[in-house]
């Protein structure tokens, strides 16, 4: 008999993660059905899923489409009511499902929910990606209660409530199957990074609510600040950031707005030049041309209504770098 929820874990090459954590993830979530996704990987991940864990259905794709559009296709095959996209390199907890799944049947107009994401590797802390709930600047800039752009904070049970967010975490992501297909998922574009920040965006803008919880917890191992980053991944922050704002920004903001965002990032680009190196540099300069040459289908892609309100605190990056926290 199918469960309301599907547990979507999306796999390349993650063998070592899933022999690490998916015995967690099986043993605390009885009341799901469990997949993991696999993106045409070259390791042994689907015998070792096939001999070790016959209770978990298996997704191939047909290619490694990337985080954005390897969850597009897998999910296409999962007619469960809600998902969650969760991370191979994340840890659950016992008890993680049930407050989100009453969250949803409390108020039909959330579409999204995240749980606390603390770091694996030092659990009194929250980590990078997603920590306590994401939120957004008027720049543009995402952050996250709990974290503001490198600076962690420890859980000391400050963030333990049920709040609405702006973005909900892509490393354990709960949605409501149906919404997820009227935006028609991921803007594959992206291939990776802040395509779940995209999709909470266009959610909101067409009435929905994103929520957080503090009942559910889990820990990712994940990455962090940016120097541990490559210059791939600064390519795609960048240029994803940018299509985002131009999918989704209202007039008249996203004139001004996106114009003064380019002259932030070449600042940028000489700053991670220096910092990390031309490659970072190189990947700025790279990631404006490609926003320009994803411009005409980004503009299509636009929604007919966007909210006028849409940040939570204002000059966020000013008041972090030039107040000593940079």
């Amino acid at each position: 008999m199918q469960k309301k929820l599907a547990v979507a874990i999306l796999n390349w090459n993650g063998k070592n993660w899933l022999e690490k954590f998916l015995p967690g993830v099986v043993q605390f979530s009885q009341d799901a059905d469990i997949y993991v996704i696999d993106n045409l990987s070259t390791d042994d991940s689907i015998a070792f899923l096939n001999t070790n864990f016959p209770t978990v259905k298996v997704i191939k794709n047909s290619e490694n489409y990337g985080f954005a559009g390897g969850y597009n296709e897998g999910l296409k095959e999962i007619n469960n009511e809600y998902y969650c996209l969760l991370n191979s390199d994340v840890e659950v907890t016992e008890n993680w499902i049930a407050s989100v799944l009453e969250l949803f049947e409390k108020d039909s107009s959330i579409s999204a929910i995240q749980p606390k994401i603390l770091s694996f590797d030092n659990k009194n802390y929250f980590e990078f990606a997603g920590a306590a709930g994401g939120l957004i600047d008027n720049l543009g800039y995402p952050y996250c209660r709990g974290r503001v752009f490198d600076d962690l904070e420890e859980d000391k049970g400050q963030y333990d409530d049920d709040t609405e967010i702006f973005w909900a975490s892509g490393c354990c992501f709960f949605i409501r199957s149906k919404d997820f297909w009227e935006q028609k998922g991921f803007d594959e574009r992206f291939f990776a990074h802040q395509e779940e920040i995209d999709l909470c965006w266009r959610l909101i803008n067409s009435g929905k609510k994103i929520f957080y919880t503090g009942k559910s917890k889990v820990y990712h191992v994940g990455g962090g600040t940016l120097n541990k980053q490559s210059a791939q991944k600064t390519f795609l922050n960048i240029r994803n950031n940018l299509s985002m704002m131009l999918k989704n920004l209202p007039f008249p903001k996203l004139i001004w707005l996106i114009f003064f965002r380019l002259c932030l990032d070449g600042v940028a680009g000489i700053y991670f030049g220096l910092k990390h190196g031309f490659p970072h540099l190189w990947a700025v300069v790279r990631a404006h041309f490609g926003f320009y040459g994803q411009l005409p289908g980004t503009w299509k892609l636009r929604q007919k209504h966007q909210k006028i309100e849409f940040y939570q605190s204002k000059w966020l990056i000013f008041k972090h770098f030039l107040g000593g926290k940079g």
